[in-house]
Formats: C-alpha cells, structure tokens, sequence
C-alpha cells in the first residue's frame, strides 16, 4: 500500500483541494463529458485535505458512502478504477483561520448522504457541492447553471437520461451548482503538483 505522510509529501498543507480524475463508470463518464472546460482537466471527484499527526486525511463526499474522511491513499485508490489521475491545487489567498474554519466544517458533515440528484436544496452533498459549501462564506468558489448535455451536440448524455430517469425526476438543466473540473479552473486556485 502507497504510504502518504508529510515527510514523504511536504507540499500537501491542510486546505488544500485535491482533484481526482474521470473514474471508469457510467456516471464518472456522464459527468466528465458535459463539464469539460477549455483547459486540460477531466476531474470528476474533489476532497479536501487535512494534515493530522503527520499524515493526510482527505474529507469528501463519495457515491457509494457519503461524506467521509479516508487517509490520502484510500483517496488515490479506487476498486473500480482502470487509471485517473490526482492533482493538488491550494488556494491562493486563504488565511489560517479560513482553513481551520473549513475543516471544522468539513468534520460536522460526516455522516450525511451523496446528493444524487445534484440539486442545491435536496438532501445531502455531491462531491463539489461539498467542498463549495465548506469555504462558501470566503467566496472562494461560484456556483454556475449546470448543464447536464454534451458540448458538441447540445443533447443530453445519455448516462444522465438514465441517472435521472431512475430517480423519477426531470433533469436540472440551467440550476445552480458547481462541478470539479469547474473548480479546478477557478482564479481562486493555484496548482501545486500531480500526486498520481
């Protein structure tokens, strides 16, 4: 197993995003797909991390178990992956108290659920929405109209078709909401390095 401590990673601070590449699932492709951006990015998953005894947590809001906090490496890591890549970004102008403030945050949200339908006023947290609230009052991040149809053809992906039929609700075209690749292309974020 991958080891992951501060000695080993000096650069990971508490407060920094990591950003997880697309994950090889119907939902991970759906989402990739219709969040592309100009830039080079293909994330579909987000954390945050914390430095604890010399090691790093990443809290984050996963599919299959809700807000979480895993070690670095579980993070990194995923059973039903091929390949992805993962990223560190930190946040240029951020204060000490900032960060503590988000991490506190991030801790009294364990134990709520995924927001499948990925619609700010439903019940729990989708992966972005996530870390979006944890630092919503510094203004870090904005929320944009979600669109959940591809770029080139303007029709919806069929993987969200499918995703929102089984939910037996119509599909949030133009709500407010954020997504990790979004994110990533912030003016509010600096990249640090490729930690996979």
């Amino acid at each position: 197993m991958l080891s992951v401590s501060c000695t080993n990673r000096p650069q990971i601070k508490s407060g920094d995003i990591v950003f997880r590449g697309a994950l090889d699932s119907n939902l991970s492709e759906a989402i990739n797909d219709v969040t592309q951006t100009e830039k080079s990015t293909n994330y579909t998953h987000i954390g945050i991390c914390d430095v604890v005894d010399g090691s790093v947590v990443v809290y984050h809001s996963d599919l299959d178990k809700g807000v979480i906090k895993e070690p670095l490496e579980v993070f990194i890591s995923s059973e039903d992956t091929v390949s992805f890549n993962v990223d560190l970004y930190r946040i240029k102008s951020i204060k000490s108290n900032q960060i503590e403030n988000a991490i506190a945050i991030a801790k009294s949200l364990i134990g709520n659920p995924y927001n499948t339908t990925y619609i700010l006023e439903d019940k729990g947290y989708y992966c972005s929405e996530y870390i979006y609230e944890l630092f919503k009052n510094d203004s870090v991040f904005t929320l944009e109209p979600m669109s959940f149809k591809n770029s080139e053809t303007n029709t919806f992906h069929k993987g969200w078709i499918t995703h929102y039929k089984n939910l037996g609700i119509a599909i949030p075209e133009g709500k407010l909401g954020c997504n990790p690749n979004g994110m990533a292309n912030s003016n509010a974020l600096i990249f640090i390095k490729k930690i996979q």
